[in-house]
């Protein structure tokens, strides 16, 4: 009996070393006292003890576990992992691993997640928020810009370029505004809520695009002449880099230059130029957002050089140049038409165009780093600009859906206090707040100085889907209203141009199937690119440690995720206590068992996983909920955890843990190791699948604050441009909100006289004349329902037209019939 009690605590107390990462040799020293107990029992042949000792020196002392173990394990991985291209490990390399490494550990660290600084504003950025930005936002008419002139109005261009919107990222010695990321992408959600081509206009400067690739890898003479003339809009930059033949497989990139000797004359100065080194390229590109009225043309292309003029490689890579758009044989200035959007976009072209080598971003230091230049950039730029456009369609849906469901009444009652309704307000509530959540943690990064790549991709797929989802309900909501597009429509437009922030600067179907976890995996996994870097440099010893660790870390990940799982993570420490103490519990749960799904993967399918694409899409979708889940913590934390925000952050923790369990289910569901599979269920859900959605009520809750003026509606939708102007389509909505709430008592008593037979009129304004006469109500009563009826037909009125869609009817609310 003693001797299955030792086996019990050796057993045990190998869980606990586990559990809390202990060294190898500290479970090497319990498995020897426990053999040696047994040995001294009498239970355990001595043969068997020897091999044990002989197992355990072997797995302790490096050399000889390099000779027997990892040696041989070192030339098998070196033969079956998979070679990477240059494009892949310049992808590989680019950015910084930040927050996502906790989350791939199994065991983050919630004390450093709540050290990370809450975003804020300086005083010159908020000015500039509430200044110019709210200006501009009061110069814009979307519907005059999409439907009628395709452009922004010339004013708001001029206002555009002269208020520094084109140089906020720009340093100041170079006459930019130098703002924080943060500071930008709350700009762009601003004018975002506003205009969405207004927004594009603006955010592409500030992006992905001539004016960051200077900043970093310009040479003095090309920062000093191009980056005062971009802070001020003298110049107009797009940069292209998608071709009709190459999207997403940036290696495959067709356009190409040639190293040669050439003559040009420069357009900015009318100098001519004999017999200078340089490049004559031929390129067609698509999709060049500002490209039709681009003054410079920022070009990626691939470069050769036959005649060795540079060196002895032909075949330098990826480059980037930047080219005066008058430049001959440059082409541009046709334009695509993307959705219902009018900003600037079109193709470019040329044949045979010289350019000297000093065009090239960065000079003839940089030919054949261009891919690595953008990668680097895509990493911050994915994190800003797009995920700041979606934030602004999910404040704007909070904001518009929420009122108008308060607003618009059927059956005698606001269409928000149906279930129906009252589901999907909780939906754009919640999915809206975990959208804000993911990018304000991710701008916490960039403004500490990282780069936060795997985690762009993430904030690039989940917001403009979830912008998606939100504007779906919000369209929902407002039914016909929505669907009639018009001056009086904010919500189609927005809805018609979903599909190019679904598909630009990386489809979404790519980046869900192969960049989250593709890229995730390698850079965010503790161990793995050490491994591979081993193997690549032919490093045993490092190889070595790496594997050794790695297995620790896989075994402990196992065993945490099954505790865990027994235990529901009750008993996990963290840093908070109260109504989101769980929430922290289950993250841990989850990231183990998520960091053991992914060991697992990847040791069962090697490279093949790379292209299973469909399992590697739901491990990539596990790591972006479990980064949701944290952002929203950090948001609600950073907040001073308001109690009106509870349903918010619950439903949105719930929702992104909800749905990395359901990412773990049908990873294991579609395993095709259908035994393995099953066995690693029961150990990562011993008790079954625990999580569920949120509670009907949480959703509930939130829409009710929603329907109503309150501290977390504001909260929600701070960055919101709102108009005053009773005149303006989303303006009108806070007046008529204000007011029908603020007559549903006297309303409710109209109804009641009516059914009581009280009020016989059959038009309601003559049974509100009728109220009035007979003294049931007063004349201040009487003035409040005609001012909210008034508003209220002013927001549920739908745009009609001539005969030829041309002029809507301005004056359709004053045409009252019934």
């Amino acid at each position: 009996m003693s001797i299955f009690i030792c086996i019990v605590a050796v057993v045990a107390l190998l869980g606990v070393l586990a559990y809390s990462r202990a060294p190898l040799w500290w479970s090497s020293l319990l498995i020897l006292i426990g053999a040696a107990y047994a040995f001294y029992q009498q239970s355990l042949n001595p043969i068997v003890l020897g091999m044990l000792i002989a197992l355990l020196i072997i797995l302790n002392f490096k050399p000889i576990r390099r000779a027997l173990i990892t040696g041989p394990l070192f030339s098998i991985f070196r033969k079956i992992t998979p070679p990477m291209s240059q494009t892949e490990q310049e992808a590989v390399d680019a950015g910084t691993v930040w927050w996502d490494r906790d989350l791939f550990s199994g065991k983050p660290d919630f004390d450093k997640l709540h050290q990370y600084a809450k975003p804020t504003l300086t005083a010159e950025e908020e000015a500039f928020l509430n200044g110019p930005t709210e200006t501009l936002c009061a110069m814009l008419n979307d519907w005059q810009i999409t439907q009628k002139d395709k452009d922004l109005p010339p004013e708001a261009w001029d206002f555009i370029k002269k208020n520094g919107f084109l140089g906020m990222i720009i340093k100041k010695e170079f006459g930019g505004k130098e703002f924080s990321n943060y500071a930008h992408a709350r700009v762009v959600t601003k004018i975002a809520t506003r205009s969405g081509s207004a927004a594009v206009t603006v955010m592409v400067p500030n992006s992905l695009g001539p004016g960051e690739l200077l900043q970093h890898y310009g040479t003095e003479a090309q920062k000093n002449y191009y980056l005062p003339r971009l802070a001020v809009g003298e110049e107009i930059p797009c940069f292209a880099l998608t071709s009709p033949e190459a999207g997403s497989d940036a290696g495959g990139i067709p356009d190409f230059g040639i190293v040669t000797r050439g003559s040009y004359t420069d357009p900015r100065t009318g100098i001519a130029h004999d017999n200078v080194l340089g490049i004559r390229l031929t390129w067609e590109k698509r999709y060049i957002t500002l490209g039709p009225v681009a003054t410079i043309l920022g070009l990626a292309f691939k470069l050769y050089d036959p005649d060795h003029l540079l060196g002895s490689k032909e075949d330098i890579g990826i480059t980037c140049a930047l080219i005066p758009t008058e430049h001959k044989g440059v082409e541009i200035g046709r334009r695509h038409y993307p959705g219902t959007s009018a900003f600037q976009n079109g193709p470019n072209w040329g044949k045979d165009v010289f350019i000297p080598m000093d065009w090239v971003i960065g000079g003839q230091d940089y030919v054949g780093k261009g891919w690595k230049m953008l990668v680097e950039c895509l990493s911050v730029g994915r994190c800003i600009s797009l995920p700041a456009m979606s934030v602004a369609t999910g404040m704007l849906s909070s904001y518009t859906t929420g009122a108008y469901a308060r607003i618009r009444s059927q059956f005698g009652l606001s269409i928000g206090r149906f279930e129906g309704v009252d589901e999907a307000l909780g939906r754009i509530g919640g999915f809206t707040y975990q959208m804000d959540a993911a990018q304000r943690l991710a701008l916490t990064g960039l403004d500490s100085g990282e780069k936060p790549s795997v985690i762009s991709g993430i904030l690039k797929y989940h917001n403009t889907e979830k912008m998606r989802k939100t504007l779906n309900d919000a369209m929902d909501v407002h039914a016909g209203k929505a669907v009639c597009i018009g001056p009086r429509n904010y919500l189609a437009l927005g809805y018609h141009a979903i599909p190019v922030a679904i598909t630009v600067e990386g489809a979404n179907i790519l980046t869900r199937s192969m960049i989250i976890f593709g890229q995730g995996a390698i850079r965010s996994h503790p161990f793995v690119l050490r491994e591979l870097k081993a193997a690549m440099n032919k490093d045993l010893p490092a190889f070595d440690d790496a594997v050794i660790s790695h297995i620790g870390f896989a075994v402990s990940n196992l065993v945490r995720s099954c505790w865990l799982g027994l235990t529901g993570a009750r008993f996990v420490s963290v840093p908070v206590s109260g109504p989101t103490a769980q929430h922290y519990r289950d993250i841990v749960r989850f990231s183990s068992a998520f960091a053991f799904l992914a060991d697992m993967g990847m040791a069962t399918l090697g490279g093949s996983l790379k292209f299973k694409e469909k399992l590697s899409a739901r491990l990539g979708d596990m790591l972006s909920n479990l980064y949701i889940a944290t952002a929203a913590l950090k948001k609600f934390n950073d907040d001073g955890q308001p109690t009106e925000d509870r349903p918010l952050v619950r439903w949105a923790v719930e929702t992104a843990l909800f749905d990395c369990q359901e990412a773990m289910n049908g990873f294991l569901a579609n395993h095709p190791n259908r035994a393995l599979a099953w066995c690693v269920r029961k150990l990562v859900f011993p008790c079954g699948m625990s999580m569920r959605q949120p509670a009907d009520t949480v959703g509930t809750d939130i829409a009710r604050s929603l329907m109503e003026p309150s501290a977390s509606r504001d909260r929600l939708v701070q960055f919101m441009y709102r108009s005053s102007d009773e005149n303006d389509s989303i303006g009108v909505l806070e007046h008529a909100l204000k007011a029908v709430i603020a007559t549903e008592a006297i309303e409710n008593k109209l109804r009641r006289a009516q059914r009581e037979g009280k009020l016989k009129a059959i038009v309601a304004q003559a049974r509100l004349q009728e109220a009035l006469n007979q003294g049931l109500i007063t004349a201040e009563e009487h003035a409040a329902v005609v001012r909210a009826r008034r508003l209220k037909r002013e927001v549920i009125m739908v745009d009609d037209f001539d005969a030829q869609l041309m002029h809507a009817d301005s004056e359709a609310i004053h045409r009252v019939i019934v």
